[in-house]
């Protein structure tokens, strides 16, 4: 099952907060996309989890929402925030057998 990290709940926290929907169901969604050069794309979002959606809920409450092909690529791994080169937070992903 998808670990998620402390700092990431935070994050998606104030993402959500931040948003204009009405109901606490609101988290960080995923879905795979169309798969590039043999490598998974992964859709981010904001919304509401639909029939068939696996929802991971971490700390402090965040919701981390995964249609079924995202969840079954995200199984094994860790969501994590780092700082891009401009110094806002993004989110990583990595292996649960490696440190994050």
């Amino acid at each position: 099952m998808l670990e998620v990290t402390p700092m990431a709940a935070e994050v998606i926290n104030e993402l959500t907060s931040q948003s204009s929907a009405t109901t606490d169901d609101v988290g960080l969604r995923f879905a795979l996309a169309a798969e590039q050069n043999s490598q998974a794309a992964l859709e981010l979002s904001l919304s509401e989890p639909v029939d068939g959606d696996e929802v991971v809920t971490a700390d402090a409450g965040a919701k981390v929402i995964m249609e079924p092909a995202a969840a079954q690529y995200l199984e094994d791994k860790v969501l994590d925030v780092r700082q891009d080169s401009e110094g806002n937070p993004a989110f990583a992903i990595a292996r649960q057998d490696q440190p994050t």
